[in-house]
C-alpha cells in the first residue's frame, strides 16, 4: 500500500538494499578521501575519550555527536567535489565556489566540536 505521497513503504529488504549502498558510499569515502580517513583516525581516539570524559548522557551525546555531524559533512563535501570533478578538472567560478562552501561546512563543524568540546571541559579545569 503506497503511503499519502504514492509511495510505496520500504520493507526488510529495500532497507538492507540501503544498508549496502551506504556501506559502500563509506567504503568509496574510506579509499578515495585522506581527509575522511584523517577525521575518521580522530573520532577512534576522541569518541572514546569524549564518553569518558562526558559528565552524563547529554555531555556524551554532544561531544560524541558533534565529531559525527563533521564525518557527515565531510561525505556531503566529498560528493559534491566527486560529482564536480567528473565533469571536469577546468576552472569554473561555480564549481569552486561550491566546492570552498562544502570544505566551509566540514570546518564550520570542526569549529563546532571545539567549541562543544571547550564549553563542556574548560569549566571543570578552571
Amino acid at each position: 500500500m503506497a503511503d499519502k505521497k504514492g509511495h510505496i513503504p520500504r520493507g526488510p529488504v529495500q532497507l538492507l538494499k540501503a544498508t549496502q549502498w551506504s556501506m559502500q558510499g563509506l567504503r568509496a569515502a574510506w579509499l578515495h578521501e585522506s581527509s575522511f580517513r584523517l577525521e575518521v583516525c580522530a573520532f577512534v581516539v576522541l569518541a572514546p575519550l569524549g564518553l569518558w570524559l562526558g559528565g552524563d548522557a547529554i555531555e556524551r551525546i554532544i561531544m560524541v555527536g558533534s565529531m559525527l555531524l563533521v564525518l557527515s559533512a565531510e561525505l556531503l563535501n566529498s560528493a559534491i567535489e566527486a560529482v564536480i570533478d567528473r565533469y571536469g578538472n577546468e576552472y569554473h567560478e561555480l564549481a569552486g565556489r561550491a566546492k570552498d562552501m562544502g570544505s566551509a561546512a566540514t570546518f564550520v563543524l570542526m569549529v563546532n566540536v571545539v567549541m562543544c568540546w571547550g564549553l563542556i571541559l574548560v569549566p571543570r579545569w578552571l
